[in-house]
């Protein structure tokens, strides 16, 4: 962020703060006003202390402060008025209203610091969600690429599903996968995932055997981490691999326990590849032979949707489950971008704007060949005089 940006970052809330320094003003102005305009024998004075008490709603201590200033010369200036500004009673109006708006500014005080506080550690959080769950590029080798996620948790950017993207020597290797579980057990296992996958994913020629040691990565953390006892059994991820080679129009895919993938053609037209999945990262027992990998096709011009659970069980207010198939045929022939667009605006608005589970989606599109340059003619044939 540049300075001008700052700079107005900060106008904003302080021109903000200073428009609606106009309502305490003015009350200020009108209980004064109408404490000596109506009867001897009616106070209206004490309502001065609502000044201070609204500014403080919106803007920061010195603003508070000064609206408590004029608020305790207001009382003063009654008191004056009306020729009782020595009196015990006055003096105790003035001295109350002093203490009131005191405190009020205390509190805005503390307020201030614990907001500077929390904006620190969000911007921490933020960093280290980044860290974890970089973004996908927009581009992977010919294929164009873009990715989504919604975090269930409120102030939240990532839980525990996690996708990830790396470039091999003929290709692309895809990660999308849900750990069970939510808060920072699930946060700590994506990261171990994640981990594990950009690491392996340069060092094992087949999905399986990559698939091998993401499950011999999940069994070390286990054994380090044991479980407790209620959730015995129940600590696993779900996992989708795919293997996307430049050359040729195929794509390689393993699942363990994952949703298969939604491949999206030109003319709205939605398929689901057939998967054979094997079961979750994390159950132990599982060997390269227990993986299978599955073969589609992958065309120039088609895009393959990839999610996780929180997006087809997000429900409406009457139960019904997100059509999601049926609303991504609509948007089949968009971009990655702008059908991840759609389709985020679109669930939220299904599930009433907020998600009970987090939801992640990647999109990739394998752009069509461009059209090859037509062979240059015979030059054209000139005639000689005999």
């Amino acid at each position: 962020m540049g300075p001008g940006q700052r700079l107005a970052g900060w106008r904003q809330p302080w021109q903000s703060a200073h428009g609606l320094l106009a309502i305490p003003v003015v009350l200020i102005v009108v209980i004064t006003i109408v404490d000596i305009l109506v009867p001897v024998d009616v106070h209206l004075s004490p309502l001065l202390v609502i000044a201070p008490a609204i500014t403080a709603s919106f803007a920061g201590p010195r603003l508070t402060g000064l609206v408590g200033v004029l608020a305790v010369a207001a009382q003063a200036y009654i008191g004056w008025h009306f020729g009782a500004l020595s009196s015990r009673n006055v003096m105790n109006q003035i001295l109350a209203l002093a203490v009131l708006s005191c405190l009020i500014v205390f509190f805005c005080v503390v307020r201030e610091r614990r907001r500077r506080e929390l904006a620190q550690v969000r911007s921490v959080a933020e960093a280290a969600q980044h860290v974890l769950l970089w973004p996908l590029p927009n581009r992977i080798g010919p294929l164009r690429t873009a990715c989504l996620y919604l975090a269930a948790e409120d102030e939240a950017q990532i839980g525990g599903d996690l996708y990830a993207a790396t470039r091999t020597e003929d290709g692309a290797l895809v990660l999308i996968g849900d750990v069970r579980g939510k808060g920072l057990a699930a946060i700590g296992e994506a990261a171990l995932l994640l981990g594990a996958f950009r690491e392996a994913a340069h060092q094992h020629a087949t999905l399986p055997a990559l698939a091998t040691a993401l499950e011999g990565s999940i069994d070390r953390y286990q054994a380090e981490f044991p479980e407790p006892d209620e959730e015995a059994g129940e600590r696993f991820v779900t996992a989708l691999l795919l293997e996307i080679p430049d050359e040729g129009h195929i794509t390689r895919l393993t699942s363990c326990g994952h949703p298969p993938p939604l491949l999206l053609s030109p003319g709205n037209a939605v398929t689901v590849p057939s998967v054979h999945p094997a079961p979750p990262l994390g159950l132990g027992g599982i060997g390269p032979t227990d993986y299978t990998v599955d073969v589609f096709s992958f065309e120039p011009g088609d895009t393959l949707l990839l999610y996780t659970d929180g997006v087809i069980e997000a429900r409406d207010a009457s139960g019904g489950f997100y059509p999601f198939a049926v609303r991504a045929a609509q948007w089949a022939d968009s971009s990655p971008e702008i059908l991840l667009h759609h389709i985020r605006r679109d669930l939220l608005a299904h599930a009433g704007g907020r998600l009970d589970d987090d939801a992640a989606l990647i999109a990739i599109h394998r752009p069509p060949a461009p059209p090859r340059p037509h062979p240059p003619g015979p030059p054209p044939r000139k005639d000689h005089p005999r």
